[in-house]
């Protein structure tokens, strides 16, 4: 469809028949799904209110909680009405939107006659009153995460910003655009609608190897599940020991490689570092049996023999990001229980917000309970083998809603705009499927019962996995805000590990608090808290600086990099040669819709 001028008759029909037809073809495709999750919410409402109303200790406090609403509201109007008759000195509202919600700071919200600072405010009375009903509840801490989980999705669903009537910005638009803005917006939901999915981005803006991951390198090993990336040199010197970096498998390696701007890659190679990253494989159906032992044996351990081949060094430093830190951990106790600590290549660890202990997931722990787990094993989510990246990334989203879904759906279609172009979008929407094998494993064993974090409780390659042989140095590195790997677990890493260890908590949060280059002088790190006595000790006794906690953590990886020697002037050896130019073919592997 056209993305500007009028809508003709023969357009609207022709978009809105494309777009039942999708909306049909989505439901019959996923309509086992859709009815276990339509179950799994009744059940819990029922069961909520069930033991409400058994219990009349419970029910009072509701009424007390009720009571309290129906004051506020009054307030509310009493004070709307002085502020439209102008008999207040200083206004103040009877309730605000948090400092860090978005949605309501346009001016239009408080211009008179106020109609929508009262519904505005009268949307969040309500907000807190069922927030407040669950949060006094006396039910099982799962069952009220659960439930507040779900909860929140209405609430952010119901926001009276996602609605045209209710939306004075939007209104005050399509005024000025004599109804263009509307007539673009719905052209923007049709044209989703088709594609299956909210417009977080313009994905024509970014191409990886084009303005994306264009930092100059060469795969020189690839096997069925990864590519190996050694990049070129910038410096004339650069350490003996070099850095190995594992990306997680659930996104591509790019996130690390974005712009020359913002790349840690980039940062990296130009402090010296001869630097190598894993490029995972995008997933296909045949490969639905893959296993996380694969990802040891045929991932990380692989890339660990072909770095140190080509280096030449016997020893390098190696980092893990987010699952690729999880996989670091497994494969760190795989390397401890089959080498003498001299034999071990790897010198130096770093779990960059990953997660080895899974007791505090975040906001997506809320609903992984024992019940999904099982309804992924009888194969009703995965697809062909294979858990699809595009529900993945839906799932992450839902943890944001307000930022990551609502946000856009006003942008979009109230308002008729485009997406404007932002490189961390365009990798979030860019997906990999994953193994299903090796999916359920990760999440029946790692997450649901944690036993990666209890000694020798699960058994990877043969092998029982003890985080605790992990005795080289290590460093933790955490984001303040992150709501995936919550900086309270990833600093449980310290505690399970016995070598020399130091945490770094950064700015920001799992994605932006990453990309962080000292150049931005954002968000700042803290550094040199109290261990031993859990996280909020380290961080109360901690100092903040300003900057990025690149440079924190790279000058303390050049103590641990060796002697500074002569640059390698090719990449590769005589045993793996150049096969492609970087970013190589398999993170330009994408999803089908």
């Amino acid at each position: 469809m056209e993305s500007s001028g009028q809508l003709n008759l023969q357009e609207l029909t022709e978009g809105i028949t494309k777009a039942t037809q999708k909306i049909i073809q989505n439901y019959l495709e996923n309509q086992s799904g859709y009815h276990h999750d339509i179950r799994d919410i009744h059940h819990s409402y029922s069961e909520f209110s069930t033991k409400l109303t058994a219990s009349p200790k419970e029910m009072e406090k509701i009424q007390i909680l009720y009571q309290k609403f129906l004051g506020s509201q009054q307030e509310l109007w009493k004070r709307i009405f002085e502020r439209q008759t102008g008999n207040v000195k200083e206004y103040q509202p009877v309730i605000a939107p948090s400092a860090g919600d978005k949605r309501f700071k346009a001016p239009e919200w408080d211009e008179a006659p106020y109609y929508f600072d009262f519904v505005k405010q009268s949307y969040l009375l309500v907000s807190r009153l069922i927030n407040e009903i669950i949060e006094t509840s006396d039910i099982g801490d799962k069952a009220k995460k659960k439930l507040k989980f779900f909860t929140h999705q209405y609430i952010d669903a119901f926001s009276p910003s996602n609605f045209i009537a209710t939306n004075p910005e939007a209104l005050k638009l399509a005024q000025q655009t004599n109804g263009q803005s509307l007539i673009d917006g719905f052209k923007n939901l049709l044209a989703d609608i088709e594609k299956g999915g909210i417009s977080q981005t313009d994905m024509s803006a970014f191409e990886a190897g084009r303005n994306i991951a264009i930092t100059k390198g060469a795969v020189v090993f690839e096997n069925e599940l990864i590519q190996l990336i050694q990049y070129n040199p910038s410096t004339k010197s650069v350490y003996e020991s070099p850095l190995l970096i594992i990306p997680p498998w659930i996104n591509k390696y790019y996130i690390l490689d974005l712009r020359p701007e913002n790349s840690l890659v980039k940062y990296l190679v130009d402090e010296g570092f001869q630097t190598f990253i894993i490029s995972w494989k995008n997933p296909t159906p045949d490969m639905g049996h893959i296993t996380f032992d694969d990802y040891v044996e045929k991932g990380a351990l692989k890339a660990f023999d072909a770095v140190k081949s080509i280096s030449g060094s016997k020893k390098m430093n190696v980092l893990g990001y987010c699952l690729g830190g999880t996989l670091l951990g497994v494969s760190l106790s795989v390397l401890a229980t089959k080498f003498k600590k001299l034999e071990n290549p790897v010198n130096s660890a770093t779990f960059l917000a990953a997660m080895i202990d899974f007791s505090d997931v975040g906001p997506m722990g809320d609903v992984i309970d024992n019940a999904l787990v099982k309804k992924l094993e009888r194969g009703e989510l995965a697809k062909q083998g294979v858990m699809h990246g595009h529900d993945m990334e839906k799932a992450f989203n839902m943890i944001r809603a307000n930022d990551l879904v609502w946000s856009f759906v006003v942008n979009n279609y109230l308002k008729g705009k485009a997406p404007s172009p932002f490189d961390v979008l365009y990798w979030t929407n860019d997906n990999t499927n994953l193994p299903a094998k090796m999916y359920l494993f990760y999440l029946r064993y790692m997450v649901l019962e944690n036993k990666l974090s209890r000694k020798n409780a699960l058994r990877i390659c043969d092998v029982p996995i003890d985080i605790g042989k992990i005795d080289i140095p290590v460093w933790v590195i955490g984001m303040n805000e992150d709501h995936i790997s919550p900086p309270q677990t990833t600093f449980i890493t310290t505690e399970l590990v016995s070598g020399p260890v130091e945490y770094i908590l950064g700015g920001s949060g799992h994605v932006i608090g990453v990309a962080n280059p000292p150049s931005k002088r954002k968000y700042g790190y803290y550094l040199d808290g109290k261990l031993e006595n859990g996280f909020d000790v380290w961080k109360q006794s901690a100092k903040f600086h300003e900057g990025s906690w690149w440079t924190a953590w790279s000058g303390g990886l050049a103590k641990k990099s060796g002697k500074k020697i002569p640059a390698p002037k090719t990449p590769g050896n005589s045993k793996f040669k150049v096969i492609e130019p970087a970013p190589g073919r398999y993170v330009k592997e994408t999803c089908s819709k």
